[in-house]
């Protein structure tokens, strides 16, 4: 199969299940961006505004402070360098299935798309850690225990028979291509 991912599997996902998203996509990137870009942020964005892009305030989660079995996920994947496609491709060609998800329901705080738009950067390709993407027989009920916690949790998509790597947009679909480098390489690159 294209795609097949070398991962320790820890649990089950297969066709029919929910992918949830905890946490925000791209949200470690958008504020590691604008601590680089800062000085330039300043004419177009407000102090405060700009402290909030700054900050880290989220609740914390990994694999292993939520209790994700208790709480109904049959497998998750930590969210970090190459963002969310990275994290939907490991995941699916690890257990060689496909999947299909809406990118409207993808959790992305407001600053994180102003500093992404602005220098033209993929939020769902960039750095996401405190982010966990995972798969549920029940994802409605997945992200009403993470909200209990105190943690921001959507359904994004489902699992999917086959092999195809599913991304809509509104009404334009297409498919996942091959993961690349994460997309703060970008910033990084510029400012070196």
């Amino acid at each position: 199969m294209t795609g097949t991912v070398q991962r320790e599997l820890k649990g089950t996902m297969k066709p029919g299940q929910d992918l949830v998203i905890a946490g925000y996509a791209g949200r470690e990137g958008g504020r590691r961006i604008s601590i680089f870009r800062e000085k330039e942020l300043r004419s177009r964005f407000s102090r405060d505004y700009i402290e909030l892009m700054q900050q880290s305030d989220e609740t914390p989660i990994d694999g292993s402070c939520i209790p994700w079995r208790v709480y109904g996920a049959t497998e998750w994947e930590e969210v970090s360098e190459g963002g969310i496609f990275t994290a939907l491709w490991n995941l699916s060609g690890a257990y060689r299935v496909g999947f299909s998800v809406d990118l409207h329901r993808i959790p992305i705080r407001q600053e994180t798309i102003e500093v992404c738009e602005r220098y033209d950067v993929n939020p769902y390709r960039l750095l996401s850690s405190n982010c966990i993407l995972a798969v549920s027989d029940h994802g409605w009920r997945l992200c009403e225990r993470l909200a209990e916690s105190g943690v921001k949790a959507a359904v994004i998509g489902r699992v999917n028979p086959g092999i195809k790597r599913e991304v809509c947009y509104g009404r334009v679909r297409g498919f996942m291509e091959r993961p690349r480098e994460d997309e703060i390489r970008k910033i990084i690159q510029e400012v070196l």
